[in-house]
């Protein structure tokens, strides 16, 4: 995909990069990437892919803008109350990088729609807020063989992992084989919005790592950020013989 003159000077501090150029430009332009959930993580997740300039963009999110997600929800304003989350953030995302194709999906994520809306993206970022939905995606990014990168917050700390199931390797049922009795989100537990806006902006920094063949080491692992004590620090991910999924063959 082909490079315009002012595309060239928009994202001209990348392309001096060596690890990325023209030719790694012209990769990002070409990529589809497909965010779930416009909430903390979906927010900054997409303002960052647009301005690095990923071509194509699919947004999905059935809820409407509301006072208390204004806090870290940095897409939407007040004068967005009421409005559909994915309506307001298609015409940001626009006003960002008008280039970018931004494919909006007003609907609740379930097992009806979903390979639907997987089939035609490279890789998925699932910003969702339960234990369901992440199962959910997790089963049929593996069936499809997508990369998943994900990401989760809760009070101080936020965790990312990401699968290439293009490869072999553990998926998100080796460690959690069924739905916990509660979900460790914001709406049970809090969050700070710093969090969410660190953990969106690292799901936007792996895009980049997968699109480009950058060898983050991301595979196989979870990172854990804890924003009180500013610290990280990783759990190694392994295939679980006990696994419901086909990840073992």
């Amino acid at each position: 995909m082909k490079i315009s003159s002012k595309e060239y000077q928009r994202f001209s501090k990348q392309i001096i990069l060596k690890k990325i150029g023209v030719v790694g430009q012209q990769k990002l332009k070409s990529a589809k990437v497909l965010v779930l959930g416009m909430g903390g993580l979906g927010c900054p997740l997409s303002i960052y892919l647009a301005s690095l300039g990923i071509g194509t963009i699919g947004i999905v999110d059935d809820d409407k803008v509301e006072l208390s997600n204004l806090n870290r929800q940095i897409i939407y304003n007040v004068n967005d109350i009421g409005k559909y989350k994915v309506d307001v953030a298609k015409n940001k995302i626009k006003l960002i990088n008008k280039n970018t194709i931004i494919k909006s999906h007003k609907i609740r994520l379930n097992i009806n729609n979903i390979e639907k809306l997987i089939k035609n993206f490279d890789i998925i970022c699932d910003g969702t807020d339960n234990f369901k939905t992440r199962l959910l995606v997790n089963d049929h990014s593996l069936k499809h063989k997508k990369i998943l990168i994900s990401a989760a917050v809760s009070g101080f700390d936020g965790h990312i992992f990401k699968f290439n199931f293009k490869k072999k390797t553990p998926c998100y049922r080796c460690f959690l084989p069924e739905i916990p009795e509660q979900d460790n989100n914001c709406e049970a537990e809090g969050v700070i919005p710093t969090i969410t806006g660190i953990m969106g902006t690292l799901q936007a920094n792996e895009v980049v790592n997968s699109i480009l063949n950058f060898n983050s080491k991301m595979e196989k692992k979870m990172i854990i950020f804890n924003s009180i004590k500013m610290n990280f620090r990783t759990i190694n991910l392994s295939k679980n013989k006990n696994c419901s999924n086909k990840c073992l063959k």
